[in-house]
This record gives C-alpha cells, sequence and structure tokens, in this order.
C-alpha cells in the first residue's frame, strides 16, 4: 500500500483533488488530505474551501503533516489545480521544498491543471521531462517539453494532467502506476467507468 499527500488550498479545483482521492483509496491506497493555508493567511483549519465554494474537510493540517513527515517521505505527493488554489499551494515554501525532495528520491510527484506550470515550475521537476497543464497556463514556461491536447502525461516520476474534464483518466493512470494495471482495471469497472 503507498502513501499518498493531497494538498488543498483555499481555491483548488474540486473534481480534481477528490477524483483521485476517491480512486486511489477504492484501489486500497493510504492516501491522506493536507489542508494548506492561503498564501496571505496564517490560518490554520482543517476546511478548505474549493474553487466552485464547496468546502471539504481535510485529513490533517499542513503543520501536523509536516510533524508526522519528519523522518521518511510520502510515496506520492499530488497538487490539484485551480485558482487561486494553485497559486496558494506555490507561495509555499515547505511544499516547494517538498516537491525537489521528492524527486531527488524518484518518489512521485503529480499535479494538475493549473498546478504543473504554477507550482511545479518553481523546482526543477519539469526540466528534463514532458508534461501537460490547462491550456494556455504553459505559456512562458521554459522547461521541460510542454505536450498539449492529451489527458496526461506520464515521465519518470511525473504525472501531470491537463484539466477538470480529464480528472477520471489522470486518475486512473495515478491508481494503475501506484497499484498495478490489474487493481486499476477492479476500480475502472466496479465504478462503471466507459
Amino acid at each position: 500500500m503507498s502513501k499518498i499527500a493531497v494538498f488543498l488550498a483555499p481555491g483548488f479545483e474540486e473534481i480534481e483533488a477528490l477524483t483521485p482521492v476517491d480512486y486511489l483509496r477504492r484501489a486500497g491506497q493510504d492516501v491522506v488530505t493536507v489542508s494548506v493555508p492561503s498564501a496571505d493567511s496564517d490560518e490554520i483549519s482543517s476546511i478548505v474551501t474549493g474553487s466552485h465554494n464547496i468546502p471539504v474537510i481535510a485529513d490533517v493540517v499542513l503543520e501536523d503533516f509536516k510533524a508526522e513527515l519528519s523522518s521518511s517521505l510520502p510515496d506520492a505527493i499530488y497538487f490539484p489545480g485551480g485558482m487561486p488554489g494553485a497559486s496558494n499551494l506555490a507561495a509555499n515554501a515547505y511544499l516547494l521544498d517538498l516537491v525537489k525532495k521528492m524527486n531527488e528520491n524518484g518518489k512521485l510527484v503529480c499535479a494538475m491543471c493549473a498546478s504543473p506550470a504554477v507550482v511545479l515550475s518553481k523546482t526543477n521537476v519539469l526540466s528534463d521531462r514532458k508534461w501537460t497543464c490547462y491550456p494556455g497556463m504553459n505559456d512562458g514556461i521554459p522547461f521541460g517539453s510542454h505536450v498539449a491536447d492529451v489527458p496526461f502525461v506520464y515521465d519518470k516520476n511525473l504525472l501531470t494532467g491537463r484539466g477538470p474534464g480529464t480528472a477520471e483518466q489522470f486518475a486512473m493512470k495515478f491508481v494503475e502506476i501506484l497499484a498495478g494495471s490489474e487493481v486499476a482495471k477492479k476500480v475502472h469497472d466496479g465504478s462503471c467507468q466507459r
């Protein structure tokens, strides 16, 4: 069973966050949702409101996650998109450092929609990989090789997704990477996917 941390900051895209959480949990993975405060606030709350005003109760707040993680890294981290959610994540120095550590250790780094461009571009993780993001968010980012018009791109230890309409395909690739194709097929068939 893999340990996955999903970071939720105010303004996150709900479908991009919760679809992978749901499918990964169906696949028996250990997923923890982590509340990250907005860039202009020190307020600590487990309730995070998404970009469409849907409040979600995270499993843990960032400070507690940091304390629990002091001696080891998770197997995967994930940054859903949405604005200003991605900007709030990108403003957090701890998360940027975590991306670098995960990448250096060959651990899975995942981001979708705005987050590959807004969060991951602040680290070196895109530099030698193919990646995708929400159309137009890649403008002006000289790192790596942006791939347009695909639901997701998986390159080395980096999984990136395009946007809300591709959340299911992205989530299923996430499941396949961590739990294998047999488990992914069971989740696919059990949830009546196309």
